[in-house]
């Protein structure tokens, strides 16, 4: 087998599960009393085991195993490994659990590493490697065939949600930094997310075989052709497809995202959470794709794999932590303490609209607030680029959650001649903000596809905003003039401090999307536009 190209970030990431990996293996183990679930106290284990297991179509996967070493039969965890990354990526973790009396069986996927087949993109023959896996599993480990768990992070995540569609024997998913839909995370709004995209391009090139199927889909979403023929293959690869087997099957579901995942953006969550059967739960914090849970993967001590640790115990292995009896969401504010909720509608607010107003003459600045006026406009260039962006994909959100410090523009640094404005009195009351605030623009003299992109920003008396949530939006018709683009941000909690404005910046372009403008093209804003803020 040819060798593998390497990034940075990945070898660094291998090296450190390595270190863990000889610092975490177990002396001998000792006589102990047969386990039959989960213990609280930790349990002699068998030390690690690389082998290798026979896939779909005789796809050799590389795997890792450990497991209690004391006679007996165990609740049993499979951990697809993430995109770009290899059956190391679990390491601490995999310890951790056996010691705690878990089988657990972390892989490669196919066409990463040294994992033979191409990449399929959790597609069908991912689906029936997971099975192949579980199979193994069950013949070769002491795991219990009726307490099987899945659970991974990015691509982990999503290969195990997708096959608890697909074998009932998976009784409890963790899915952490993961999609539930595809089409939505690539086409979210008709915009095509082309840093995230093309972040996962990179891996596949530098890591992974990636075969002419996802070549072919890569190449084509980045020259925007063939979208109808991505959405499809994409619609396969989405768990939203398959919701209704997955509640037949009724497997117990922990879902843990963050606000500014900018590669699966969370707005995807809320609807299929919502339409769960079997047990679930919901956990939103700050941060991007996988940052939440990083520190977990290094055996720190982590919130997320708490959950994680909690979910799998009452589902898996018997154990009765009360996760079955708390509200099914949890979420923590960017500034503000851990918040619980019944429902995802518990945790929405209730929308306060505000109208966008007549740009003022003296600073280029309208009024957000009361009810959308008539009888004004703001012409935006197309295709020109502001102060006002949502950063780089994984850096800027994730360095938010590391420092606790939102990204950050000086308001006056905006263009007004390029972008529309508009900024809400200053109350002496907090504002909180819970859920997906949805914009509604009535666009006139547009030409037949273009893009805006729309930025909601806390701002302080200093002009220093802050920015809370974004999202872009495209039309693509074939007929000039009037339209009205209704679009969601998005999903957030923040609270806006007393003395704040909330401010609404509308631009064309962003770095972190493709945009279907083109230069010397026009969009104008005009009256009856607004944003609808949930508010609690």
């Amino acid at each position: 087998m040819a060798k593998r190209r390497t990034s940075l970030p990945v070898c660094l990431l291998s090296v450190l599960a390595a270190a863990v990996l000889t610092a975490a293996t177990p002396a001998p183990a000792t006589a102990a009393p047969a386990a039959a679930t989960a213990q609280t106290a930790a349990v002699a284990t068998t030390g690690f085991r690389f082998v290798d297991i026979t896939g779909a179509g005789g796809v050799v996967l590389k795997a890792n195993v450990i497991a209690p070493s004391a006679a007996g039969r165990y609740p049993a965890i499979v951990f697809p490994a993430s995109w770009g990354l290899n059956d190391l990526e679990y390491i601490a973790q995999a310890k951790a659990f056996a010691g705690r009396g878990y089988v657990v069986v972390s892989y490669t996927p196919r066409g990463w590493w040294a994992s033979g087949g191409e990449i399929d993109t959790a597609g069908p023959k991912d689906m029936a490697d997971l099975s192949a896996v579980i199979d193994w599993t069950i013949a070769n480990t002491a795991a219990d065939p009726a307490r099987i768990g899945a659970g991974g992070i990015s691509y982990g995540a999503g290969i195990s949600l997708l096959g608890s569609a697909f074998d009932r024997r998976i009784r409890a998913v963790v899915a952490m930094s993961g999609w539930t839909d595809l089409v939505y995370s690539l086409y979210g709004d008709q915009t095509r997310h082309r840093q995230s995209a093309g972040l996962l391009q990179l891996a596949a090139a530098l890591l992974g075989n990636a075969g002419p199927d996802l070549t072919g889909k890569l190449d084509d979403f980045n020259a925007n052709r063939n979208v109808a023929q991505i959405m499809e293959w994409a619609g396969v690869r989405s768990a939203a497809t398959y919701l209704d087997a997955i509640n037949a099957s009724r497997p117990a579901v922990l879902i843990a995202n963050s606000w500014g995942d900018s590669i699966f953006p969370p707005n995807q969550l809320a609807d299929f959470y919502g339409r769960l059967a079997g047990p679930k739960r919901l956990e939103l914090r700050p941060g991007d794709h996988a940052i939440a849970e990083l520190t977990g993967v290094a055996g720190l001590p982590n919130d997320v794999w708490t959950s994680a640790s909690r979910w799998f115990d009452q589902y898996l292995a018997g154990v009765a932590t009360g996760i079955d009896q708390e509200p099914g969401v949890l979420v923590k504010p960017h500034n503000a303490a851990t918040e619980s909720y019944s429902a995802w509608s518990s945790f929405s607010g209730s929308p306060r609209r505000y109208g966008l107003g007549q740009i003022r003459w003296w600073d280029g600045t309208g009024l957000l607030g009361g009810n959308p006026s008539p009888g004004w406009s703001k012409t935006l260039p197309g295709d020109l680029n502001t102060t006002a962006d949502g950063g780089v994909v994984l850096l800027t959100n994730g360095a938010a959650a590391l420092t606790g410090i939102l990204p950050q523009i000086w308001l006056p640094s905006v263009d007004r001649l390029r972008a529309g404005v508009w900024a809400s009195d200053r109350p002496s009351t907090a504002a909180r903000i819970r859920g997906i605030p949805r914009v509604h623009l009535n666009l006139t003299g547009t030409a037949a596809q273009g893009t805006v992109v729309a930025y909601l920003y806390d701002l302080d008396s200093l002009g220093n905003a802050k920015l809370i949530t974004h999202a872009p939006a495209t039309w693509l018709g074939t007929a000039t003039g009037s339209r009205s683009l209704d679009f969601s941000l998005s999903a957030t909690a923040y609270d806006v401090p007393a003395g704040h404005s909330l401010t609404l910046v509308v631009d064309t372009t962003d770095p972190l999307y493709y945009d279907a403008n083109t230069l010397g093209s026009t969009a104008t804003v005009a009256g009856g536009s607004y944003v609808d803020v949930p508010l609690r």
